[in-house]
């Protein structure tokens, strides 16, 4: 499988992986109900609506779940255990998930403000994960 098709550059991804050439986190909203969506769709999961548009993120949130991995869920991962796989609420009010990066697996905790880092992928993208606020 391809890089492209593991990152999944659909169309209607294409503007958030795009902007991530700049470390830029774009999410949908919806003009209708004014709501944050992710992961991009076609129309808003809330009122059904096609009106969506795309807003700059600040990237910061609380991590929300975190799980400590030992043993990598995907062979990829494994030069890298441990890990943490986390759930992080957005500031803007959607939840990701995603890595927190600059500390030890296991100082990740529920409620712990992070913003938004960038690990570097194929053809320019980048990947956006989670580093401590400091």
């Amino acid at each position: 499988m391809s890089a492209r098709a593991i990152m999944g550059t659909s169309a209607v991804a294409a503007p958030f992986w795009e902007a991530t050439k700049n470390k830029k986190l774009l999410l949908q909203w919806c003009a209708r109900c004014e709501r944050p969506i992710h992961y991009p769709r076609e129309f808003c999961p809330h009122c059904l609506s096609t009106e969506l548009s795309w807003r700059e993120s600040a990237g910061h949130g609380t991590v929300y779940a975190v799980s400590v991995m030992h043993k990598p869920g995907n062979p990829m991962m494994a030069v890298r255990v441990p890990y943490a796989v986390v759930l992080v609420d957005l500031d803007d009010g959607v939840r990701l998930l995603s890595n927190v990066a600059g500390c030890k697996p296991e100082d990740v905790r529920v409620g712990m403000k992070v913003r938004v880092a960038w690990e570097e992928l194929p053809e320019g993208r980048h990947l956006p994960v989670f580093e401590p606020a400091v």
